[in-house]
Formats: C-alpha cells, sequence, structure tokens
C-alpha cells in the first residue's frame, strides 16, 4: 500500500507493515513535551490518577518558557509544581530560566528530536519538528499526561496535502511568507487534521529556520502536522547535536494526496497577515500607510539566528520610530549568546530597541509586550486572532522579521526593499 512520509512514520511506531488515512492507530512515542502553562494540568492529572512513574524520564521534555521569567505568583507556583516533579521523578530534559529557551527552538537546537520521530507535545505548535522529517503533533494535557506515563498515544492517521515548491525566495522574502501565502491562499480551516507535506526542488532552496517556521504554522491552516523531506541540510543540522540516528522516511511516488498546491517561491513578496486571521494576507504592495504602536521580533516562529540576523539587517545603523516600542527577544540562550558575539544585540539596542531573554511572553499576550486599547502592533508570532496580544480592540499584523523591522523604524507597516 503506498503511504505519504507521515504515514509511513506512524506506521513504524505502531509496529504495523502499512497505515490509511482514518485508522486508529496505537504508536510508541519518542519524546513527550510540556511547558510551564500546560505541564501543570498534566501532573495534576497523573496524580489525581494515582501514577507515580513515567515511561522514562530522558524521553520528556518540560520547558519553562510561557510566563518566565515568571510575571505573578500563579506564574511562579506553575513553574514550581513542574520543578518539584522534575526533581522527583528524575526528567533529564528540564529546562528552566538560565537554560530554558522557547520550546519549539530549543528542543531542535539540543537534538532532542531527530528525523523519524514521533513527538506529541502539549502546544499547538508541536508540529514545528516536521522541519527535520518528524511526526509532532500538540496534544491537550490529558493526553500528555497518558504519553508520559504509557510511552504510547492514540491517533487517526491523517489523509495528506502536497505542496510543491518551485523555484527560489528572492530578497527579503523569507519561510514566514510562504507559510503565510499558503495559509492565505488554503484559509485557516484547509488542511484541517492532514498532513501537510513538503515536496518539489524549491526545498533545497530553503534554510532550515525557514522550514521551521513553516512547518510551525502549519496549525494555522488547521493540519495536524507539517513535513519536509529530509535531505542534506536537514542531516547537517542534526550532525552533533544528538548520539541517536535519525531515521529517513520518504513519501512513495504513488502516495495518496488529497490534493496538490504548487507554490512558486520566484514570485512571492512579503506578505502580512492583517487582523484577526492569518489568512487575511495581503502583499506589501498591496497596502495603504497603517501606522504602528510596537513591533515584537522573537517567537518559536522566528525567534532564530537567521530571523535576528535578518533584523538587524533593516535596523542596524537606523533608529526605531518615535513612539514605537520595539521588543527583540531571541529563542534560546544560545541564539541570545550568538546575537551577542555577532554585534546583533548592539545593533538592536543603539537602534532604540529593547532585547529580551527568551520567552513566549507577549505572544499570547502573557507579558513582555501586551498591547492597550486601540494599539497595533506588527509581530513575526504565528496568531492575531481577537485580543492575542492584548486589548480586544488591538491589532495584531503578523509578518517576517524583515517587514517587521522596516515597519520598526518608519513607523508603519513597510516595504523592507524600500529602505535599500
Amino acid at each position: 500500500m503506498a503511504m505519504t512520509m507521515t504515514q509511513k512514520i506512524l506506521a513504524a511506531h505502531a509496529g504495523l507493515p502499512s497505515v490509511s488515512a482514518g485508522q486508529l492507530i496505537e504508536a510508541n512515542l519518542d519524546l513527550v513535551m510540556g511547558n510551564d502553562v500546560t505541564s501543570p494540568v498534566a501532573i495534576h492529572e497523573m496524580e489525581e490518577k494515582g501514577f507515580q512513574k513515567v515511561f522514562d524520564n530522558e524521553h520528556i521534555a518540560l520547558v519553562m518558557d510561557h510566563f518566565t521569567p515568571n510575571k505573578d505568583i500563579k506564574s511562579a507556583e506553575n513553574c514550581k509544581k513542574v520543578r518539584t516533579f522534575a526533581k522527583e521523578y528524575g526528567i533529564r530534559n528540564f529546562f528552566d530560566v538560565g537554560q530554558m529557551g522557547i520550546e519549539h527552538a530549543l528542543l531542535p537546537e539540543r537534538g532532542l528530536v531527530i528525523s523519524g520521530d514521533v513527538v506529541i507535545g502539549a502546544d499547538s505548535h508541536t508540529c514545528t519538528y516536521g522541519a527535520l522529517g518528524a511526526f509532532s503533533t500538540g496534544v491537550g494535557s490529558t493526553d500528555m499526561a497518558a504519553g508520559m506515563i504509557s510511552g504510547k498515544a492514540w491517533f487517526k492517521v491523517p489523509s495528506a496535502i502536497q505542496v510543491v515548491l518551485t523555484g527560489k525566495l528572492q530578497k527579503y522574502v523569507s519561510g514566514k511568507d510562504v507559510i503565510l501565502h499558503l495559509i492565505g491562499k488554503i484559509g485557516v480551516d484547509g488542511a484541517r487534521y492532514r498532513s501537510l507535506e513538503f515536496a518539489g526542488e524549491g526545498v533545497a532552496s530553503l534554510s532550515m529556520d525557514d522550514r521551521f517556521c513553516i512547518a510551525n504554522m502549519a496549525i494555522e491552516c488547521g493540519a495536524k502536522n507539517g513535513i519536509f523531506p529530509v535531505d542534506e541540510k536537514t542531516l547537517a543540522y542534526m550532525e552533533g547535536r544528538t548520539s541517536r540516528k535519525p531515521v529517513v522516511y520518504e513519501a512513495d511516488a504513488d502516495a495518496p494526496y488529497d490534493e496538490v498546491v504548487t507554490i512558486d517561491l520566484n514570485t512571492l513578496k512579503p506578505t502580512v497577515a492583517f487582523p484577526h486571521l492569518p489568512e487575511n494576507t495581503h502583499t506589501i504592495d498591496e497596502i495603504e500607510r497603517i501606522d504602528i504602536d510596537q513591533v515584537v521580533i522573537g517567537s518559536c516562529t522566528n525567534g532564530r539566528i537567521e530571523d535576528m540576523r535578518a533584523a538587524a539587517s533593516i535596523i542596524q545603523g537606523r533608529k526605531i520610530a518615535d513612539g514605537v516600542r520595539c521588543i527583540v527577544i531571541p529563542a534560546t540562550q544560545a541564539v541570545y549568546l550568538q546575537c551577542i558575539e555577532e554585534g546583533l544585540t548592539k545593533a538592536f539596542v543603539e537602534a532604540g530597541a529593547i532585547v529580551s531573554t527568551p520567552t513566549c511572553g507577549p505572544c499570547l499576550g502573557g507579558h513582555m509586550g501586551i498591547l492597550a486599547a486601540g494599539e497595533r502592533a506588527v509581530s513575526t508570532t504565528n496568531r492575531n486572532f481577537v485580543g492575542r496580544m492584548g486589548d480586544p480592540t488591538s491589532e495584531v499584523y503578523l509578518a517576517s522579521p524583515y517587514v517587521a523591522a522596516a515597519s520598526a523604524v518608519t513607523g508603519y507597516i513597510a516595504d523592507p526593499a524600500k529602505l535599500d
């Protein structure tokens, strides 16, 4: 039976020769992940049901990143609960302040996810790891608890959409523009409970950071997961990060797809998602002047080193516009340190931006950049729902680091090419 890449990974982890779309399976897990918001709920479920051990203390990752450094007593208590649990159960991959990073950037960086893995995480953007050729998907805290106890999870095998990429990205166009274009094309429910499987010669031109960004936002069009083929760039990224050997799966040539979507990377332009859905996209040349109050550059979507470099390439030697707050958040401690070593942090600070410790903070309206009534923000995050970053009357415009940086120095949503 012909299978997609996702279906092959799931079949292997279920111990089956093949699977088909719609089939219910129980699969072995390589990693179970939670954060400071979702883990306390999972831990409570374990305690309430009387379970007193985990399936494997090396294959659970607990990352304190959403409301950390803690913004209030409740968030401090949540982290304390997870900290206590991690110590009691000997969780090897517990990441607290000073060691933590934004979970979906940190886990690949630390080599905790590799090609061929099956990963669940109590966070919707767990689909990020598909950039490495892994099956990864977000689940609820109860499923996280079950995964920590048993090392297994139930899945309905998804059907798939094949996204064929051709050509090569042009200057000031990035992976963020690719995924915003796709979401704008198929809608926020266009891939509901299906796998987005990327293919085509255009994949080779994308950096790993581009791929992480694209896979990260697969959930924003309803996908169960997003996944990229494993190539030399993938293998080079994993080299030296883990002692485990990647397992490479390839879709069959006659694999069944519900539909095929083709994107010519050559023709893409910087793209912005207007409030209040990621599908509400406009290319930069279609946008009339929209003044802004805040810019956020960071998150699990665009907080990696290439994102920092892209933003710095625009901001360096310029000043943040009067009346604009620019908040830069490297996704991990390693990215933060690299920003310092490359002089990016200096460029941001000299321009009038602030640089924060790694945190999800403003993305979910947690802290480090809440919007007041009527304020507008350009953000490199992944969601722009009503009230996502603060007051319900505020507005969030999703964009790439290039567009966000150009907007920060002009004071309105701007085309980075016009600053050349």
